[in-house]
């Protein structure tokens, strides 16, 4: 439904927490990528059940999609949702709960960095 409002050129995503399935159904009906998570606790989604690493790591080994970890990520934690396999960050408290949010930023950027001198 989304891509036929959005078009072609959107890039749309699945919210898939744990579940592989529909993570499966998710890219077989046109998402671009797949978020998994909650990978840790959050202030921003106190209620969000804690999903951990697992699924993302599964999800790498299943599908050839760009995967999101969501949920509790911090500077301190990011290196290891993208060990796992996450491709992508989403983050709103690791930044704004923060009392200097640029210098969050910039923490981000070290660990983003560091990771992709290591790829392949």
């Amino acid at each position: 439904m989304a891509r036929a409002r959005l078009g072609p050129a959107a890039l749309i995503g699945a919210t898939c927490h744990a579940d592989l399935d529909h993570a499966e159904a998710a890219l077989a009906a046109g998402a671009d990528y797949l978020a998994f998570g909650a990978v840790h606790a959050s202030p921003s989604k106190p209620a969000a059940v804690v999903a951990g690493l697992a699924p993302i790591v599964a999800a790498r080994a299943r599908f050839n999609a760009p995967l999101v970890a969501i949920g509790g990520i911090t500077a301190a934690r990011a290196a290891a949702c993208l060990a796992a396999g996450a491709d992508w960050l989403a983050v709103i408290s690791g930044v704004w709960g923060e009392p200097d949010p640029a210098a969050a930023v910039r923490a981000f950027q070290r660990v983003l960095a560091a990771h992709q001198s290591r790829a392949p």
